[in-house]
């Protein structure tokens, strides 16, 4: 009998999974996450996808389903590796994407390694996405859900060939309203719960708060700056802005104005009219490639800059090992340093990376 370890948030996403899993006659194995303590952070346990408080849930569930139930604790891996990358991002002038570390150093590296220590086949998750064999390229491939608005593949992008040939997705092919109808037909407890929509440790989105309370630090005023270098204005410190924001600005314009760059160097933010906003190209690093191994000629793909950015026509050329250029059809609003670029060939995800310029 193949071996698998759920990983329960305490969802009804990641509830359902375990379900499925163990309706296909596996040996399942749950289990949660414990990324921080909550008295740090001040989390509400219906604000939050990984909180403390609901290991309960996802405990109950898995009694109810038989299986065996445990709460491993990554926090120092989670604070290494999410917290501090979130933190130093923003430091920096760069927007980070913690779910996207999440999965990449937590769920399918410290998690996919425990399971490994327990001989379990599988990690299996509720994320809405899909997983196929290509036998013709001899490769794994991860793919879009079947119900686009659910598709998490953007925050997938990262997972290794081996990591794919040992996780599954049971809720690929599913929309959410089916989830949902299973978890109540067999009375889960969690069946109803609403979806988490903030980033876990700063459940009440105020993420320069949280840095500064974190870090000790005060992160000193500055210049607004117009594009021809003009001072506009006083800024409270370039943590509290991000590319196309519009609105905490603290000054009036006869038109709406936006954040178009940050220069942490001379501790500058540069606010521009929309159209300031746009650009074609973006240079990405630290990438992964899932449905080829290299580009080694330039490939059109659709791309996508954001988790709901709608994804645009663009061609990708492999500059070198941990290089892409992409180049849009049309320039394309707000790209920005520190989220992620990914790569889509139909409902196939080609791969992605770091955007780390924009030009």
């Amino acid at each position: 009998m193949k071996k698998a370890v759920i990983a329960m948030s305490g969802g009804v996403d990641s509830s359902v999974a375990a379900f499925l899993m163990k309706q296909r006659g596996y040996d399942c194995i749950g289990a949660t996450m414990k990324l921080f303590d909550n008295e740090d952070i001040g989390v509400e346990r219906e604000r939050s996808c990984c909180s403390l408080s609901d290991v309960e849930d996802a405990r109950s569930v898995a009694f109810g389903l038989g299986i065996p139930y445990f709460v491993f604790n990554f926090s120092d891996r989670f604070k290494q590796d999410v917290i501090d990358r979130f933190i130093t991002a923003y430091e920096n002038g760069r927007t980070p994407n913690p779910c996207i570390d999440c999965n990449r150093y937590l769920k399918f590296d410290k998690l996919f390694l425990r399971a490994k220590e327990l001989n379990c086949d599988y990690v299996v998750t509720g994320h809405y996405a899909q997983i196929e064999y290509d036998e013709a390229s001899g490769r794994y491939l991860l793919k879009k859900a079947a119900d686009p608005d659910k598709d998490q593949s953007y925050v997938l992008y990262s997972m290794t060939q081996e990591q794919l040939a040992h996780t599954q997705f049971p809720l690929g092919g599913m929309t959410k309203p089916e989830v949902r109808k299973l978890a109540e037909e067999n009375g889960f407890v969690n069946a109803k719960k609403r979806d988490s929509q903030d980033i876990c440790f700063v459940p009440d989105g105020k993420y320069a708060e949280f840095i500064t309370a974190t870090t000790g630090k005060e992160y000193p005023e500055g210049d607004f700056v117009s594009t021809d270098g003009r001072v506009l204005g006083r800024h409270k410190g370039i943590i509290r802005y991000t590319i196309g924001q519009r609105k905490g600005l603290g000054l009036s314009f006869d038109r709406p104005m936006y954040v178009s760059a940050v220069d942490v160097e001379k501790n500058t933010v540069t606010l521009s009219p929309e159209e300031g906003l746009y650009t074609k190209s973006l240079i990405a690093k630290d990438i992964n490639l899932i449905s080829v191994e290299r580009l080694t000629e330039p490939m059109r793909v659709k791309a996508r800059v954001r988790y709901r950015h709608k994804e645009q026509p663009a061609t990708v050329v492999q500059l070198d090992d941990d290089t892409l250029s992409v180049e849009f059809d049309q320039p394309q609003r707000a790209v920005t340093k520190g989220q992620s670029v990914v790569l889509y060939d139909g409902d196939k995800v080609v791969g992605g990376g770091t955007i780390e310029d924009v030009c």
